[in-house]
């Protein structure tokens, strides 16, 4: 089995052809992790899964699923929690909280976490160059005290937001972190959501998929394409 070494000094990936691809998905391998590197790669819809014995994986996929802003969809049950339930929804407010709890908080199926210590410390810093977002979930305790209870957080490359990873603490609540992030980076300019794998979870929000092929050519024009205005931090909505 060959697989693509990309260097540091030379961050050019190569690109992902679902009809030649035999690695099930793998693309190529670096020996590091940093933000140049994850910028080349989302650019062209690779990310990298995990580590292993000092080496990255970069993977892709295919069909791809996404979701187009305009298309959101919010369930009955949710627009009632919606309606209902007292929460703040913040933007990069607790970026590192949330990349942790991505990583820790126990998920149905999954026995362990890709995203390692290797892993956070690169999205951090792209966080602090302002292209990778948080968005958190906080919900009253029974003291009144607002704690974070779910969140989401993802890279964003010109209107292209790609989402990597959710936790939840409380039952609805990265639900209602999604659910106010998506009008908000479509307010900002946000045209495409990379939600990668077709679950359930994103197809009851409105997702569809796409063969990579459109899915690239999407991206190769909304890559380019800046925001109306930078998205920095603070309160999205408050009930």
């Amino acid at each position: 089995m060959s697989i693509a070494f990309v260097s540091e000094k030379n961050p050019r990936f190569p690109e992902y052809s679902p009809e030649r691809d035999v690695n099930n998905g793998l693309v190529c391998v670096t020996q590091t992790l940093s933000p140049v590197l994850l910028q080349n790669a989302y650019r062209k819809g690779l990310f990298p899964w995990f580590t292993q014995d000092g080496l990255f994986y970069w993977f892709s996929i295919h069909p791809r699923a996404v979701l187009q802003p305009e298309n959101l969809h919010i369930h009955r049950s949710l627009t009632k929690v919606l309606r209902n339930k007292s929460y703040r929804v913040t933007v990069n407010q607790a970026f590192d909280d949330v990349i942790a709890a991505c990583a820790s908080v126990p998920r149905v199926g999954q026995g362990g976490t890709w995203i390692t210590p290797e892993f956070q410390a690169a999205y951090s810093a792209l966080n602090k160059l302002g292209n990778v977002h948080s968005f958190e979930c906080w919900l009253p305790d029974d003291s009144g005290k607002w704690c974070l209870a779910g969140g989401f957080y993802g890279v964003q490359i010109g209107s292209v937001f790609y989402g990597e990873s959710m936790f939840a603490r409380q039952n609805d609540a990265s639900k209602i972190a999604f659910a106010c992030a998506v009008p908000f980076l479509a307010d900002y300019g946000v045209q495409l959501i990379d939600c990668q794998q077709d679950s359930e979870h994103m197809k009851r929000f409105g997702s569809q998929v796409l063969p990579f092929g459109v899915f690239r050519e999407k991206l190769s024009v909304l890559n380019d394409v800046g925001l109306r205005r930078e998205i920095g931090q603070g309160i999205i909505v408050e009930r």
